[in-house]
């Protein structure tokens, strides 16, 4: 069975990744000591990381070094670098990509953003599972986290969680239908 391409990302009730100018400061509005919404266990399941430039460069901007350069990365960009580390820049077509890395042998492969690269992966029919955490704010404007344009697909719903912060979690597996 091929490795799982897992989307877990938080967003406000609106859909927006982040407030304008990649503003990431609605995410602290549910931030609560000792609380991770079970992120921690998620990544214990985890040894491979897709990232988009963006975000990775966000990411950047905020901590000295990035938090999953222990894991196989791959930065998906237009500008091609050399690896660093675990740490690899791909210009490359993102479903090829993908489709060698649900082939080999590992674990589950995490999508952390952003919106480019969650649309092409959406548009592609290559997400697995959604993890969508929602945190309670409507932000009005800023980064989308779905866009228009790709296929439908529907989703079972796997769970629900809500916590004392306002946050709802909810987990979807992508039903591909037995064509694709």
């Amino acid at each position: 069975m091929p490795r799982p391409l897992i989307l877990y990302i938080a967003s406000s009730l609106d859909g927006f990744i982040a407030g304008p100018d990649d503003d990431l400061s609605f995410l602290s509005r549910v931030e609560q000591e000792g609380e991770n919404y079970g992120y921690a266990a998620f990544m214990q399941q985890v040894d491979t990381v897709l990232v988009g430039r963006r975000t990775y460069d966000k990411v950047m901007s905020m901590v000295p070094v990035f938090p999953h350069a222990h894991l196989e990365t791959w930065v998906i960009t237009r500008t091609a670098r050399p690896a660093l580390g675990k740490l690899n820049f791909y210009t490359g077509d993102i479903p090829s990509l993908v489709h060698t890395l649900k082939s080999r042998a590992g674990k589950t492969i995490f999508c952390d953003g952003g919106a480019q690269l969650i649309h092409s992966l959406l548009t592609a029919q290559l997400v697995d599972e959604i993890i969508l955490s929602i945190v309670p704010v409507l932000l009005g404007k800023g980064i989308r986290l779905f866009t228009d344009s790709f296929p439908e697909q529907s989703l079972q719903l796997l769970s629900s969680r809500s916590f004392t912060s306002g946050l709802v979690q909810l987990h979807y597996r992508v039903l591909h239908d037995s064509t694709g």
